[in-house]
Parts: structure tokens; sequence; C-alpha cells
């Protein structure tokens, strides 16, 4: 049986179409993947330099910026890390660098050491916890004023803290992190 020409040409249409979709779905992925990982290098660096896993660090950045390294947030977060301002002149201070400015937290280098110099200064001061991550999380989402107002009778386990914050957002924000940082590992 012939095809009409007709036919062929609605064939031919279709197989282009679908070839189209699959070279443009290939170079999303390509893109994507691009962005997501630009800048592992100097996270396993910074995150080394702190005594961090890389993975977490990467987890923070896709849930704060998604990669986005032109990120403003609400409250005036920059950059990758979504540090603000008063954090990273706290980091500068504490490194002894002169002329930091806010917009050189759209700087990946500049925005990831000064995150990950701020995340590590959480982890430490929550030491004393069974497990301080979730503790540093919530302070680096919701500020270290915060967090001792909800750990402040709290026992030390995780489960517990997290139902003492009473912010939504903030909850989700440290949930969130855990699940994606764990299946990172």
């Amino acid at each position: 049986m012939q095809r009409g020409p007709v036919k062929r040409w609605m064939s031919i249409i279709v197989v282009i179409g679908l070839s189209a979709i699959t070279i443009l779905a290939t170079a999303f992925a390509l893109v994507r993947w691009r962005r997501y990982h630009a800048h592992d290098a100097l996270i396993e660096a910074t995150a080394a330099r702190h005594g961090l896993r890389p993975g977490l660090i990467w987890t923070v950045i896709r849930r704060e910026s998604g990669f986005n390294v032109r990120c403003e947030g609400k409250a005036g977060e920059l950059g990758l890390m979504q540090v603000t301002e008063a954090a990273a002149r706290e980091w500068a201070q504490a490194e002894g660098l002169a002329g930091f400015q806010r917009l050189d937290l759209f700087d990946p280098g500049t925005n990831i050491v000064a995150g990950t110099w701020y995340l590590a200064r959480a982890i430490g001061r929550w030491s004393e916890k069974r497990d301080p991550l979730p503790y540093a999380l919530a302070e680096y989402n919701a500020g270290l004023s915060n967090v001792r107002r909800w750990a402040k009778d709290d026992d030390g386990y995780t489960s517990d803290f997290l139902r003492a914050i009473t912010y939504p957002s903030t909850r989700q924000y440290v949930e969130d992190i855990l699940l994606g940082y764990r299946g990172h590992l």
C-alpha cells in the first residue's frame, strides 16, 4: 500500500518536530547541568577550608538561589548563597578585608566564601547540640536571636527543635536542606 504525499510529509514533519524537541531538551539539560556545577571547584575548596562537606554548600546554594549568581532576596540578600550585607561585613572584618562593597556579593567567589564562613561559624556556635546543623541552618535563614529563642528550652533533639520554630518558612527551609543534603551524601 502506497502512502500519499500528504501522509509522507506529515510523517516527516512529526520526525522533525520530535527531533527538535529532543535537541531542545538536551540543550536545556546541559545548560542546567553547567549552571549547577559551574562553581564546584570553588565550593569544594571553600568547604574544605571550613571543615564542611561540599554537598552541604551545594544544597544551600540550590535552595537559596537555584545557582543564580544575580539572585536578590526580599530582605536584601544577594548572590548564590543569599548573603546579607551585614553577614558579609562580619566575614570581611573577621578576614581583615578592607574595601568590601555590597555588590561584591554578586561575585560567586566572594559570595560562596562569605556564606560558607557564616554557616561554618553557626555550626560551631551550636556544636554542643546532638546535631548542630539544623540550628545552624535556622540561624542562616532566620537569624541568631530567633534560634536562641527556639532552642532555649530544647533537649537537643532535631525533631523537638524543628517543632519549636515558629516561622513555617524557616522550618521548611531547614527540612528542605537537611533532606537535600542527606540525599546528596
